[in-house]
This record gives structure tokens, C-alpha cells and sequence, in this order.
């Protein structure tokens, strides 16, 4: 065989391996990073899991505790975690807004890659900061175990809709997390319900009304969602793109969310 065509084998044969490596290597939403540990510098992450009762997270404090637990399993238990999630006033019960929640950065996920370095830059509030964004994204909104979050074409099966199906399906599309808040991080001040009842509510919505209304006027109860991934129905915003079909467990996955929120260390 000519000298210059073995090379070339050669060569083909060298690129191919290199492909196939990389190939192994790349991590596929949904999956465990191999053989990696959460950087010391972690202080943001999304649940891996839901609380698994739709919006009825037990409050505030439920969130939090949920997030600490998560925590503790992926060895960042050290820190004091908060769940990032507005409530709205009740009579003698004044908001809670979300941005107030969470320290004053800056946040680090999974991997020690920067979220943002401070409350304004996470929010965009000003006209600078909203046009540079945040740097939360698709491959930087990690859960505390380092996975990616499938999102909306990543595995794409109608069944994903089914929470009997998603539930025991890692790779099925999740990339909605629960806020309830406005895009400037603070609470929702109308009369709309966008915290199924400051996350305390696990109900379906009444008999015929349940339409494809994902800003749920008509009066039912419902979270405001937002997406890591920029990717989805809405505004595309990471916190604050649309409602929820209802809050039951099983009226969650209908719009591919599962009960996912963001976790912020407040230290």
C-alpha cells in the first residue's frame, strides 16, 4: 500500500478515536458528570428533585429546608441556602420578594463558573445590565449534582406531559422552576395568584378551566415559572416567563416543569 495512503488511514483512524472520546466525554442532559465533585466556591444551584406535592412546597420554610437537604447530599451543606421564590401579600402578611432572599452574590454553580456577580447584574436593573444579562444558561444552570437540565427538545417524548412518566424518567424535559415572581425579582402585586397560594397549594384547577391560558387570568391558581435555559414559551426569562397550569403535581409537567426551583447560599 502507497506510503501516502497509509497515512491518510492513519490519520482518518487517529480523528475518528479523538471523535469518539469526545463524544464519551460530552456531558448529555440529565446526566451525572463523571467523577466530579461540586466546587467549593458552589452557592446556586436547581433542585435535582421536586418536593413532589405540585406547589405546595410547605411555605417558604419548606423551600429552604428542601434546598438544604440537597445541599448537605452534594457535601455544601455548610452554607445557608434559600429557595428563590416570592410570596404576595395576605391581609397582615406583608410580600416577600425573591431578590431579598439571597444574599448579594457573587454565585457560583456545580462547576465554580460565575451566575452573576451581584443582584443588579442577576436582574438586569438597569438598561445596561438587562441588555449584557446574566450568565445563566442551557450549560451553567446545573443542579447540585452537576447535571444539566433536560429541556424542551432535548429528549422530546409527548410522555413527558405525564407526570407517572416523568417521574421516573431522568431524561425527561423539566426545565421549568417555580419563582412566583416578576422579572425584577420582587412579588407579583395584583390580584392573580402566582405562587399557588404562597406555595402552600397542591390543587388542580375547577372543572373547565384548565384552557392553554399560561398566565392563568381567569383565575386559578398558578406559579410563575422561569427557564434556565432561555427556552420555552413566554418571555424566555429565567425567572419569571409564564404560569403554571394549576398547581397539582400532576398539572405541572403539562407545560414540561416537574416543581424545580433555584437554590442560592445566602453565605
Amino acid at each position: 500500500m502507497p506510503k501516502i495512503k497509509t497515512t491518510a488511514l492513519a490519520f482518518l483512524g487517529i480523528v475518528s478515536l479523538a471523535s469518539c472520546l469526545l463524544l464519551a466525554q460530552t456531558q448529555r442532559p440529565g446526566e451525572y458528570p463523571r467523577g466530579e465533585n461540586p466546587s467549593p466556591m458552589m452557592n446556586f444551584f436547581v433542585t435535582s428533585v421536586p418536593v413532589g406535592d405540585g406547589g405546595n412546597l410547605g411555605g417558604l420554610a419548606g423551600a429552604d429546608a428542601h434546598c438544604q437537604t440537597l445541599a448537605a447530599a452534594a457535601g455544601a451543606g455548610n452554607r445557608t441556602w434559600h429557595a428563590y421564590l416570592s410570596t404576595q401579600a395576605r391581609p397582615g402578611t406583608p410580600a416577600v420578594n425573591a431578590r431579598d432572599r439571597i444574599g448579594n452574590g457573587p454565585w457560583y454553580n456545580f462547576r465554580g463558573e460565575m451566575i452573576a456577580q451581584d443582584l443588579p447584574h442577576l436582574h438586569g436593573d438597569t438598561m445596561e445590565l438587562a441588555h449584557q444579562g446574566n450568565n445563566l444558561n442551557k450549560l451553567t444552570g446545573l443542579t447540585e449534582k452537576g447535571q444539566i437540565v433536560p429541556g424542551l427538545y432535548d429528549y422530546n417524548d409527548p410522555r413527558d406531559t405525564d407526570w407517572e412518566y416523568a417521574r421516573n424518567t431522568r431524561f425527561s424535559s423539566r426545565h421549568e422552576m417555580l419563582t412566583g415572581t416578576q422579572p425584577d425579582g420582587t412579588a407579583f402585586t395584583d390580584s392573580q395568584d402566582h405562587t399557588c397560594d404562597n406555595w402552600t397549594s397542591n390543587k388542580s384547577p375547577d372543572r373547565g378551566r384548565s384552557g392553554g391560558d399560561l398566565n392563568a387570568s381567569d383565575g386559578r391558581l398558578n406559579a410563575q415559572i422561569g427557564f434556565p435555559d432561555r427556552n420555552g414559551g413566554g418571555s424566555g426569562s429565567w425567572n419569571s416567563a409564564h404560569g403554571t397550569r394549576g398547581c397539582a403535581q400532576a398539572d405541572l409537567p403539562k407545560t414540561h416543569g416537574q416543581g424545580l426551583f433555584y437554590c442560592f447560599a445566602t453565605n
